[in-house]
C-alpha cells in the first residue's frame, strides 16, 4: 500500500468495498484526502466499518462538496443506467473515475512507465507473457489491474518502473487520462452489451486506449477482426510508432505470425522473426497473437530480439489455460481447466493433434456439438461429471470414448493409451467444455486437481514453474 497524493486536500467518496475499492481508499486516506466510503451491499459496508474505514452514506451527503466519486468498474456507468451516485455526481459537476485512474496519476507523477492491454480476449494471457518478458529483459516490472491483483497494491510508483496493466472496458470508461506508453488492443467480438448498450459503444471504449498515445509512444492493434481494422485504419497518432498485428494474414508492413512465425516488417522490410511453432506456450493462433503483442511491447522498450525469444521459450503460461503442466516422454499433459464452454475448448483442440481429451462436467447450452469439426484431431475422450451420457452420445462412434467417473481415473486412463498408442505429438488434455460445478467448488480448483493426478503418475516430469521433482518411477 502507498499513498495516492493527487488527492492530497481534496474530499473525495469511494463507491465499492470490494478489495480494489478498499486498497484506493487506503491509498487516498494515506495521501491526505479526506474518503467518505460506501457500497450498496450491507454486509460490505459493516465489513469496512469493522475494519477501520471511513463510512460515510453517500445517500445523505451534498456531492457539490466533493472533488471526484471513485466508483468501483462493477458498477453501471452509463447502461442499462447510470448508477445512482454517477447520477449525484453529474448533477454536482464533478469527476467520475476508477481506481485505475488514480494510480495512472500516481505513476505519472513518479516517472513510471504503463503498458495497457485491453480486447476481448487474450488480454490476460499477453499482460502475464509482457510482464515476464520484460522481467527477463532485467526491467524494473510490476503486473496488475484486471489480471488479478489490484493496482493499490502493487509497489509503488517510481521513475522508470514499468506497470503491465490488463485494463478492462469498465475500467478504461472510468480512466479519463489514460495515456500508455505502450496501449494494445487484441481484439473486439460482442461481449458486455448490457454494460454498453451496443457494439458501437464497446468498441468505442475500446478505442480510448489509444486516445492520448502520442509522441515517442507506441501502438499495438489487432487487426483481425472488423472493428479493431476500423479502429486502426480511421485513427490518428501524432508522433506514436503504430503497429498493426495479425495472425490470419502477412502484413508488409507491422508483426504478424500467420504461419506461426512472427515476422516484423517495415515497408516490406523483415527487420525480426521468431519461431513459435516450438515452444509449449504458443499453441494456436490466439496464442501467437499474444506472442506478437508481448514482442512489439518488448520491443518499444529495448530489449533484444534474442533475449524476448529466449523469454517466450521459458513463459510457463497461465495456470489452467491451455498450460503444459508435465511431460511423459513426448507426450505433453495440458491443463485447460477454464475452458468451461465449447467457444473456450475449441482453442485448444484446435492448437493439437493426436488429443487424448478429458471432457465434461455441467454442460452448457449447445454441448460439444460446435467442436465436431475438430473430432479428427481427438485420438480419444474420457468423459467425466454430468455431461458424460450426452458428450458420448455426440461423440457417437466418431472416437473411442471412455467413461471415467472422476478426473484422477480420466489422468490415468488418457496416458495409459497415449502411451499404448505411441502417437507422434500426442497430448493427454483437459480442456473439459464444461462449468466444474458438479465435481469442484471453480474451474481452478478442478486444475488443480488435474495438476496433483498428473504429478502422481509414475514416468512424469513435472514441468511447472518451482517444480524440482523428476519423473516418478
Amino acid at each position: 500500500m502507498f499513498p495516492a497524493t493527487s488527492f492530497k486536500g481534496k474530499k473525495v467518496a469511494v463507491f465499492g468495498l470490494a478489495r480494489s475499492g478498499t486498497a484506493c481508499i487506503e491509498a487516498l486516506r494515506l495521501g491526505g484526502a479526506e474518503v467518505h466510503a460506501w457500497d450498496d451491499s450491507a454486509p460490505a459496508v459493516e465489513k469496512a466499518r469493522g475494519q477501520g474505514l471511513p463510512i460515510t452514506s453517500l445517500h445523505g451527503l451534498d456531492f457539490a462538496g466533493l472533488d471526484a466519486l471513485v466508483l468501483s468498474p462493477g458498477v453501471p456507468l452509463t447502461h442499462p443506467e447510470p448508477h445512482w451516485t454517477v447520477l449525484k455526481a453529474r448533477h454536482a459537476g464533478i469527476e467520475v473515475i476508477g481506481d485505475t485512474e488514480v494510480f495512472a496519476r500516481e505513476a505519472a507523477k513518479a516517472g513510471s512507465r504503463i503498458v495497457g492491454i485491453t480486447g476481448t480476449n487474450g488480454k490476460s494471457t499477453t499482460t502475464a507473457l509482457i510482464g515476464h518478458v520484460l522481467r527477463e529483459a532485467g526491467l524494473d516490472v510490476d503486473v496488475g489491474g484486471n489480471i488479478g491483483t489490484a493496482v493499490f497494491l502493487l509497489r509503488q510508483p517510481v521513475k522508470d518502473r514499468i506497470y503491465v496493466l490488463e485494463l478492462s472496458s469498465f475500467q478504461i470508461d472510468l480512466m479519463p487520462g489514460l495515456a500508455p506508453q505502450v496501449g494494445i488492443l487484441t481484439n473486439i467480438t460482442p461481449d458486455h452489451l448490457d454494460r454498453h448498450g451496443n457494439m458501437e459503444n464497446y468498441a468505442a471504449v475500446k478505442a480510448r486506449m489509444f486516445a492520448k498515445v502520442g509522441e515517442g509512444n507506441t501502438v499495438l492493434c489487432g487487426v483481425d477482426d472488423g472493428w479493431c481494422a476500423s479502429i486502426a485504419d480511421k485513427a490518428r497518432w501524432t508522433g506514436a510508432d503504430v503497429r498493426k498485428v495479425s495472425v490470419i494474414e502477412g502484413l508488409a508492413d507491422g508483426i504478424t505470425a500467420h504461419d506461426g512465425i512472427l515476422r516484423d516488417r517495415r515497408a516490406g522490410l523483415e527487420e525480426a522473426q521468431i519461431d513459435l511453432r516450438g515452444m509449449p506456450a504458443m499453441k494456436g493462433r490466439h496464442n501467437w497473437q499474444n506472442a506478437c503483442m508481448a514482442y512489439g511491447a518488448a520491443h518499444a522498450f529495448g530489449v533484444a530480439l534474442p533475449v524476448i525469444e529466449a523469454a517466450m521459450k521459458s513463459f510457463p503460461g497461465l495456470a489452467h489455460r491451455m498450460q503444459q503442466v508435465a511431460r511423459a516422454g513426448a507426450i505433453a499433459l495440458i491443463n485447460d481447466s477454464k475452458a468451461t464452454n465449447a467457444d473456450a475448448a475449441e482453442k485448444a483442440l484446435a492448437s493439437f493433434e493426436n488429443i487424448y481429451w478429458i471432457a465434461g462436467g455441467i454442460a452448457k447450452a449447445g454441448g460439444i456439438e460446435p467442436l465436431r469439426p475438430l473430432f479428427a484431431r481427438v485420438a480419444r475422450t474420457y468423459l467425466i461429471g454430468q455431461a458424460t451420457e450426452q458428450f458420448a452420445a455426440t461423440l457417437g462412434t466418431t472416437m473411442p470414448v471412455e467413461a471415467c467417473g472422476t478426473l484422477e481415473n480420466a489422468v490415468s486412463a488418457a496416458l495409459r493409451d497415449a502411451r499404448a498408442d505411441g502417437k507422434p505429438g500426442a497430448v493427454v488434455l483437459l480442456s473439459p467444455a464444461c462449468a466444474s460445478f458438479d465435481q469442484y467448488p471453480n474451474f481452478e480448483v478442478r486444475g488443480d486437481a488435474f495438476v496433483k493426478a498428473v504429478s502422481q503418475l509414475p514416468g512424469i516430469e513435472m514441468t511447472l514453474p518451482g517444480e524440482t521433482h523428476a519423473a516418478r518411477t
